[in-house]
């Protein structure tokens, strides 16, 4: 991972090397910590965050669930990612705000009043799940861990805890050489990657499992739907059993960090024709149409990076900030 200069943590912007918290800081060792992951994308008119206010909501919808509450407000946070992105003049980046319980206890109930310390990097991001991911698609397979059932750990919360499934499932499938691993719910049904959702395209239509299967409600997963429903896509929200994953004409998975990556098998068993589709080409088209200006912004989801001005340079006119 490439590191940038600066880190915002409890409200002041300090170098990289000094963002440090205790070796016995409860989110340590019990993954008390809520975290989002923000999209910084180049555009025509500058750098902007991809559907900031959402992330900034569903971490703090994520931290009242665990009581982890930041001593910032919604429009403190987002303008603090703002602020560490154009700090560290990324014309492009990933943000990561993270919220935790920083006290140094072995309780594994903190106290109510513990302190919450809020933390937000911003650093150069490539392609997740491999270079070509994007345009070639990967190859997964299903894993042999299942996601935790409902009424256990909030899946729809981006705890830290809950990634240590994700951390079996990829881990897993990596060993197995793949490049990731799709979940099955506790009762058997499709759920999703390590750290991506799941879409499946049958017949010309866009299919996911429902919020109630072990899943998070991505905001990729949501731009998805609703770029779909743009173009007339009919998208059903449904559980599936995991043979739908070799009657699916297309699959694809999305994530702030995965953006939509299509899956041209899986366990080396062709999807469709095990090529990228024309239903997921259409839907990488319209997404990062969102970002060159090809896509209307009908929702208001750019959010742009004050202060910070771009330039063209360098090869194919990229943007550069200065």
């Amino acid at each position: 991972m490439e590191h940038a200069e600066f880190v915002w943590k409890n409200g002041e912007i300090v170098p990289w090397a000094d963002a440090t918290v205790h070796i016995l800081t409860h989110a340590l060792h019990y993954g008390s910590a809520v975290f989002e992951g923000v999209r910084v994308y180049e555009t025509p008119h500058g750098p902007c965050a991809f559907r900031l206010e959402d992330h900034v909501k569903r971490l703090l919808t994520s931290g009242k669930i665990y009581g982890i509450t930041p001593r910032y407000g919604l429009e403190s946070l987002m303008q603090a990612c703002r602020d560490i992105s154009s700090a560290n003049h990324l014309a492009s980046a990933y943000i990561r705000p993270i919220a935790y319980f920083g006290e140094t206890t072995m309780k594994v109930v903190p106290s109510t009043d513990s302190r919450v310390d809020v933390a937000i990097a911003a650093f150069p991001l490539g392609a997740y799940l491999g270079d070509g991911a994007v345009q070639h698609g990967v190859d997964v397979c299903v894993s042999s861990w299942r996601r935790p059932a409902p009424s256990t750990t909030p899946s729809c919360a981006k705890a830290a805890g809950n990634y240590l499934s994700g951390l079996l499932i990829g881990r897993e499938a990596q060993s197995r050489g793949f490049a990731e691993g799709i979940a099955l719910g506790a009762d058997g049904r499709l759920s999703e990657g390590a750290g991506e959702n799941l879409f499946l395209v049958k017949e010309g239509k866009l299919m996911t499992p429902p919020a109630g299967d072990s899943i998070l409600m991505g905001i990729t997963r949501d731009t998805v739907i609703k770029l779909a429903q743009r173009q007339g896509i009919e998208v059903i929200a449904q559980s599936m059993p995991r043979e739908m994953l070799h009657f699916a004409d297309e699959m694809f998975l999305t994530g702030t960090a995965a953006e939509i990556t299509p899956v041209r098998s899986v366990d080396r068993i062709p999807v469709g024709a095990g090529t990228v589709g024309p239903v997921t080409k259409a839907i990488q088209s319209a997404f990062f149409g969102l970002f060159s200006g090809a896509t209307t912004d009908e929702w208001g989801w750019l959010d742009p990076i004050e202060g910070q001005e771009t330039k063209r340079g360098g090869a194919n006119g990229v943007y550069y900030a200065v």
